[in-house]
């Protein structure tokens, strides 16, 4: 074992013979300043209780674990939250049917409520198992659990509430693995660590924090400019709009060129959108159809085998990476276009296509297909993002898969499957790895599952609506074959007015929510993030798997369609509800009832809240006519983040303050900002 101190707080341990096809090789960014973070001494576990094994599978590696703390993280795991006892394959994979460890984004780092994090530097199917297991020699030399009686099959297999078994890590294939450990003191601080290590985290721009529209996947321009202008028509706030694969003129594998029959005009269109005020956002996947114009070049530096009869590029390539890119920047970016969505980059078990590629293909860089699967999301978005800061564009884009290290890509993850609850579990789930989520909104059973959608997606990284499906808004008709008929809803006003409301309040967070970004970037601390990272000390928390924090001043409790009522879950102090201004105690759990158009959003106590007045779309002339509003008497000074909303790397150094009344002084700006101003 070698043990080396690679960042303050951050230790790296080397065992075997540790392979270079690793997410820490392929990074996208150096790690950040962390300097203001506590200092920390010694590694945050004993390194030699640390036992490592190469065997005939690969190499296994056994972490210290105590009975006392629970584990999160692994990614985006949408199906459990708390991981102490379970075990988990991280898988790329776009099928998570069950509790099994398949992700969209399998993150080998996990989190303890001790202050600690561990992250495994592998790209490897690893296999954790968090304290499930004790060998025999573990065993002889501790006192056996006794075991009750289990009277049915559910207490049979449940998971142990506490156990002081170790971690247990499986690598296949590999001779040797790195690990790093990341220190607290408090389990907040190790993952601000982790972040930082990784970059930073992401920073959007200001238009990237309003509405996402993805229009339907059949209209040509005529329909894409009559859908913008509805939007525009109805007072309805967006940013973005979409286009799906229909734009190219072949999709599933792509020739990332026009379809001149139903786009005859590019540039036009994008001229026309950018009056509208939206900036253009384009669907694609990786996989290269014959008709692309780099095919040929980029055919040396892709995989062994095709995927819908299209190239797989090695973006672990210098020439794959640039024709790739180049071919992005001239024909898009510097057209216009700011924005991607990554299609299709992970993989699936569970549909009979050549969709994805096998693990036994192999690449010019010399991953496996294994290897490739796990870094070729991550691998993607770097290609992209590199040609956006080269083009001087700060880009805001959607992905399906990722890996470790994630953080400071400006990238948001959604899925194809589409279970509210898990969507849920999702955004509470993936601050825990650095990682961005969106639930997006996309077809709706009912009016109420349309609303508490809406209202879940606007707490998220990036408020998308994905109309992908349908001809029209879904708050004209929810019905996907009725949509489609033009059959809308008779209360389509009354709809679309309740819509309107939700999509606004998020319009109202953009300065909140970028000055939350902006820690994020410069501080490490996730913008969504559940309540055990704040409250790992309060056993309540660590199961709250349907709650989060929201920055550090606002807690959701949201609802699914099915719920008319729901309990809530106050960790300690005073909160007040953020309409009314009702107070609660903390430390206890609360019954509410609320009607369909009430969020259960709740201040804490002390908070100066910058509501701003909505607008329909953010301009760089765009200033923020903010409405603040005091949560309890004590109320603190909020920094809001001035930097730039539009330029490529802002100052991190922009800050002005919203003062609280006080002395015959109202409320008050520090000095003049660039972005914010007070309403009469």
């Amino acid at each position: 074992m070698n043990l080396e101190l690679v960042y303050p707080g951050v230790w790296k341990l080397s065992f075997g013979l540790p392979s270079s096809h690793t997410p820490v090789a392929f990074r996208s960014k150096p790690p950040a300043d962390g300097a203001f973070l506590p200092p920390a001494e010694r590694p945050p576990l004993d390194c030699d209780a640390i036992r490592f094994e190469a065997t005939r599978r690969g190499c296994r590696l056994e972490l210290p674990h105590d009975a006392s703390e629970d584990l999160y993280g692994l990614g985006l795991q949408l199906k459990s939250f708390r991981q102490t006892g379970k075990k988990k394959q991280l898988r790329p994979n776009s099928d998570p049917i069950a509790d099994l460890g398949d992700s969209h984004a399998p993150v080998p780092f996990y989190l303890s409520t001790a202050g600690y994090g561990v992250l495994i530097d592998t790209a490897r199917y690893a296999v954790f198992y968090c304290g499930t297991h004790h060998d025999r020699q573990a065993a002889a030399a501790a006192e056996s659990p006794v075991r009750g009686l289990a009277d049915s099959t559910e207490a049979l297999y449940a998971a142990p509430t506490e156990s002081g078994d170790p971690v247990t890590v499986e690598i296949p294939h590999e001779k040797g693995v790195e690990l790093y450990l990341f220190a607290g003191p408090a389990m907040r601080d190790a993952l601000c660590r982790y972040v930082l290590f990784s970059g930073g985290g992401a920073l959007p721009p200001l238009w990237g924090l309003g509405i996402f529209y993805r229009g339907y996947v059949h209209n040509d321009e005529e329909g894409t400019l009559r859908l913008a202008r509805q939007l525009r028509e109805s007072q309805m706030p967006c940013d973005v709009f979409g286009l799906e694969p229909g734009w190219q003129s072949h999709s599933y594998s792509c020739s990332f060129v026009w379809d001149r029959q139903r786009f005859p005009a590019p540039d036009r269109l994008a001229g026309e959108m950018r009056k509208l005020g939206f900036e253009l956002n384009l669907w694609e996947h990786p996989f290269t159809h014959p008709a692309a114009p780099f095919h040929a070049d980029i055919a040396p530096f892709s995989g062994s085998v095709e995927v819908w009869n299209g190239l797989v590029p090695d973006f672990a390539t210098p020439e794959g990476r640039e024709l790739y890119g180049a071919y992005h920047r001239k024909t898009f970016l510097e057209r216009g276009i700011t924005g991607f969505k990554i299609d299709e980059c992970d993989h699936s078990d569970y549909i009979a296509s050549d969709w994805s590629f096998p693990e036994y293909a192999g690449f010019p860089s010399g991953l496996d297909g294994e290897e490739m699967h796990s870094l070729f999301g991550l691998l993607s978005q770097q290609v992209l993002l590199e040609e956006c800061e080269r083009t001087g564009i700060r880009t805001w884009s959607n992905v399906r898969n990722t890996q470790a290290l994630a953080a400071p890509l400006p990238f948001t993850l959604y899925s194809d499957l589409y279970d509210h609850r898990d969507f849920l579990r999702g955004l509470v789930n993936s601050g825990l790895s650095g990682l961005l989520w969106t639930p997006e909104v996309r077809q709706c059973q009912s009016e109420a599952d349309l609303i508490r959608r809406l209202q879940l997606v606007i707490f998220s990284p990036m408020a998308l609506i994905n109309g992908w499906m349908i001809k029209n808004p879904p708050w004209l008709q929810f019905d996907v074959e009725r949509n489609n008929r033009d059959e809308l809803h008779e209360d389509r006003e009354a709809i679309t007015a309740r819509c309107r409301d939700i999509l606004e309040l998020r319009m109202r967070l953009v300065p909140y929510l970028y000055s939350a970004f902006a820690r994020y970037r410069i501080e490490g601390v996730p913008p969504f993030r559940p309540l055990v990272v704040d409250y790992p000390d309060d056993p309540t928390c660590r199961n709250i798997d349907d709650e989060l924090l929201v920055g550090d001043h606002l807690l959701l409790a949201p609802l699914t369609a099915e719920m008319t009522v729901r309990t809530v879950y106050l960790p300690a102090g005073n909160w007040y509800d953020y309409r009314t201004g009702e107070r609660f105690a903390g430390s206890r759990t609360l019954e509410i009832r609320p009607a369909l158009e009430e969020i259960p959003l709740f201040v804490k106590e002390g908070t100066l809240m910058p509501w701003a007045r909505s607008v329909e779309h953010i301009t760089p002339a765009t200033r923020f006519q903010l409405e603040p509003r005091c949560y309890g008497r004590a109320v603190r000074p909020f920094r809001l983040y001035d930097g730039d909303g539009f330029q490529l790397e802002p100052p991190l150094t922009a800050w002005v303050e919203l003062l609280p009344a006080g002395n015959g002084q109202p409320v008050r700006l520090s000095q003049t900002s660039r972005l914010y101003g007070l309403m009469d």
